[in-house]
C-alpha cells in the first residue's frame, strides 16, 4: 500500500505565497517522477510542474518564474513553493507519484487527496 498525503493549501490574496507538500509512504521501492498537478472548477485536470528523471523540472508555462518544485528524496516529499499568486491559480493541486513497490514490478501512479488553493483578489 503506498498513501500520498498533502498539505499546505490556503487562502491567500494576491501576490501572497504557498508551499505545498506531499509525501510518499508505505512499500516504496523507487520513486521514478514527482508531478503536481491542477484542477480548477470546470476544468480539465492540468500539468503544473514535475520532475521527469535526471533531476529535469518542467513546468506549466503559465506557472515559470513563480512556482518551483524541489523533493527531499529521503523523506519522499515533494514540495511546490509558489510564489506571486493570482486568483488563476485557485483551483485543488494534487501530487502525482510514479513509483515502484518492488524490485521487478512495473511503476505506478498514485494520488494524493488534494489541497484546496484559494487566491482572492
Amino acid at each position: 500500500q503506498v498513501q500520498l498525503v498533502e498539505s499546505g493549501g490556503g487562502l491567500v490574496q494576491a501576490g501572497g505565497s504557498l508551499r505545498l507538500s506531499c509525501t510518499a509512504s508505505g512499500s516504496i521501492f523507487e520513486i521514478n517522477a514527482m508531478y503536481w498537478f491542477r484542477q480548477a472548477p470546470g476544468k480539465q485536470r492540468e500539468l503544473v510542474a514535475g520532475f521527469i528523471g535526471g533531476g529535469r523540472t518542467n513546468y506549466a508555462d503559465s506557472v515559470k518564474g513563480r512556482f518551483t518544485i524541489s523533493r527531499d528524496n529521503a523523506k519522499n516529499t515533494v514540495y511546490l513553493q509558489m510564489n506571486s499568486l493570482n486568483p488563476e491559480d485557485t483551483a485543488v493541486y494534487y501530487c502525482n507519484v510514479n513509483l515502484r513497490t518492488g524490485r521487478g514490478r512495473q511503476p505506478s501512479n498514485y494520488w494524493g487527496q488534494g489541497t484546496q488553493v484559494t487566491v482572492s483578489s
